[in-house]
């Protein structure tokens, strides 16, 4: 079967391809590969003028309200965001920053007295902003920052104010270097009450760079990665901005300090404000699927041609790809990648339906979006820094050396694991929404269905203990259907044993925290199990819509291989609770062994299908794959001679 990569990139690129391939077009005007011995401040200003390139080609505004000149293609301009991942990412996050966080926070908490005004200069990269909304004393609680909004009727004014150490606020993009205002998330306090936590613009520089009156700003220097993006720390001592820069979409205070809000309880109000902003979320997890998928391409570009260890048989020496414990490293991993790609394609698609400027709201979709957004980012970030260092590793020394690029890919994601949310706290958020819903589908049963699910408990309790389960439901582990079984009952299973356990904290006096704690562990791995199955479900409906039997037939080995390998890596589970026999988990592990051998062959059709452009992937890495005989490369300049010199 040869399979044309073009054909395998249409179906990857999907509802917005063309956007993707005007990406390809337009960004090789930027620095993707920077200079890893760049400076701090050269490669701040680097990014800087790389962003303001980005705004020259309008690509960020197409993401804004058409009203107020954008393109209204919410999905188009988080698309284009994630390719920045092939590759600067910090211009990736930079822009993140700017047009995502603080110009997202302007369009969707804000007012038109905001749009107006503000969102004209932060399209066209004018007006550089923050997004001001974690302290040094906390991060994931965002319901408790400690910063204040106090209004001052006498003057119509509100006084932001840093009260405490732990109330800075602390690792802000844009903040230490380029950034003029900021979106600053506060308590809001009028008439001695507290409304809880609000977004007001507060400007930050003057026209010449210098911080405001009662605004200090401070460098977090250094970092891991991403050191073109510029963090910093702000703190406020009674700063004073007019009434109208809060962002009164969901709560506004009138001249004489009367708060109100279409949304009276205060807890219902924050989540919905939150709610809002998860197309940051969704981003990351782009931005972590791409850069992924450049380091497959190169560990897997490397693997086809490097060769270790000659073969008996032949003399010749073996390409490392063709060893089995080289495709049990890569292949897997290349399968879970194609399968969040899916996944995330049916999110940024099911968000542009649902934020596009005059789209109709539908609460119970947008609860959906925001735990699918929860749960995929965190899987697609651990999944991106697992994955890049085992690429890291599949290239021995060659990928430590920075100029080979998985170093700084390594580096630059690390973090996207605890921001945009802390991946340990969202998938408790997604296990919490998993509670509600499965509560909720219980107290809808009538006294017929709940007796039928108390049977169910039983029977299956009396199926884990006699390991009746797996022989009655013996299916062939290459059969889809099967896979999807598997993965569905594990779901289930955890979910109801979840709710059991958590039924403890409804009885009269219970330590209600005490309870939530103790089944902390079980609640991740619940929702972890739902995530892995909702991938599945987005790779096998891509697979089914492929209409290139050779491309569909590809796709759908990859898949069999992507459900394997996740019931493999479980199969604790699996037995545990008497799903699979100890034997049948023996033939999962052949069934991968044996999947990974077949789509050796199409590797590195599999990476190319990416479509990332050779020039985002230039490395001396592949120069390997240059023919027989030919010319080594002229070093670079930074590159030191072979010969210590004398003298």
């Amino acid at each position: 079967m040869t399979v044309d990569p073009l054909a395998l990139q249409r179906v990857l690129d999907g509802r917005w391809a063309q956007v993707r391939d005007e990406i390809r077009a337009q960004m090789d005007q930027l620095a993707f590969n920077p200079d890893p011995n760049l400076s701090t401040e050269e490669y701040r200003a680097l990014t800087t003028e790389n962003l303001r390139l980005l705004a020259d080609t309008g690509r960020p505004r197409q993401g804004f309200d058409p009203a107020y000149g954008g393109g209204g293609d919410v999905g188009g301009v988080v698309t284009a965001f994630a390719m920045l991942g092939y590759g600067d990412l910090s211009l990736l996050v930079k822009a993140g920053v700017q047009w995502g966080l603080f110009g997202g926070a302007v369009q969707v908490l804000g007012t038109p007295r905001h749009h107006d005004r503000y969102l004209k200069p932060i399209m066209e990269g004018e007006l550089l902003g923050c997004f001001a909304m974690t302290e040094t004393g906390h991060g994931s609680d965002v319901q408790h920052l400690r910063t204040t909004a106090t209004y001052d009727p006498a003057t119509r004014e509100f006084e932001i104010h840093t009260p405490d150490p732990g109330a800075r606020k602390d690792y802000i993009g844009n903040a230490a270097r380029d950034g003029r205002m900021a979106v600053v998330f506060a308590q809001l306090v009028t008439q001695g009450q507290s409304h809880g936590v609000h977004a007001l613009l507060v400007p930050i520089r003057d026209e010449s760079g210098a911080a405001l009156p009662g605004v200090t700003i401070g460098d977090c220097g250094r970092k891991a990665g991403l050191n073109g993006v510029d963090n910093g720390r702000l703190t406020f001592d009674h700063v004073r901005v007019p009434r109208d820069a809060l962002l009164n979409r969901f709560g506004d205070v009138a001249e004489d300090g009367t708060y109100s809000s279409s949304i009276a309880n205060e807890t219902r109000r924050f989540f919905t404000m939150l709610g809002t902003l998860v197309r940051g979320r969704i981003s990351v997890a782009g931005g972590a699927g791409t850069a992924t998928q450049k380091a497959l391409a190169l560990a897997i570009r490397y693997g086809a041609v490097r060769r270790q260890f000659a073969d008996p048989a032949t003399g010749e020496e073996v390409v490392v790809l063709d060893y089995l414990v080289h495709q049990r490293k890569l292949l897997p991993a290349l399968a879970t990648t194609y399968a969040l790609h899916f996944a995330q394609s049916d999110l940024v698609s099911d968000m542009h339906d649902l934020q596009t400027p005059g789209a109709e709201g539908d609460e119970w979709r947008q609860r959906d979006l925001e735990t699918r957004a929860a749960g995929i980012k965190a899987v697609a970030t651990w999944h991106a820094t697992a994955t890049i260092q085992t690429c890291r590793e599949a290239c021995g020394g060659a990928g430590y050396l920075a100029e080979n690029l998985l170093p700084t890919l390594k580096a630059d994601t690390d973090v996207f694991t605890t921001f945009e949310g802390d991946n340990t706290v969202l998938l408790q958020l997604v296990a919490k929404t998993l509670l509600s819903d499965y509560g909720r589908r219980i107290r809808r049963l009538d006294l017929a269905g709940k007796a039928r699910f108390a049977a169910g408990l039983v029977a299956g309790a009396v199926a884990e203990r006699t390991g009746l389960r797996a022989v009655v439901r013996r299916g062939d582990i290459r059969d889809r259907g099967y896979q999807r079984w598997l993965l569905v009952e594990r779901e289930q299973h955890l979910l109801a044993n979840a709710a059991q356990r958590m039924r403890k904290a409804l009885a009269p006096g219970a330590d209600q925290f005490g309870i939530f704690n103790g089944a902390q562990d079980h609640l991740l791995v619940a929702a972890r199990a739902h995530v892995d199955r909702i991938v599945f479900d987005s790779f096998a409906a891509a697979v089914d819509r492929t209409t290139d039997p050779a491309v569909r037939g590809l796709l759908a080995d990859v898949l069999r291989l992507y459900a394997l390998s996740v019931i493999e890596n479980d199969r604790a589970f699996f037995i545990e609770h008497a799903y699979l026999t100890p034997g049948r988990t023996k033939a999962v592990t052949q069934a991968v062994n044996a999947l990974c051998g077949r789509l050796r062959p199409h590797a590195r059709t599999l990476v190319d299908g990416f479509g990332i452009p050779e020039t985002w992937l230039d490395c001396p890495l592949l120069n390997g794959e240059r023919e027989p005989g030919s010319p080594m490369p002229a070093p670079s300049r930074d590159e030191p001679s072979d010969l210590a010199s004398v003298g």
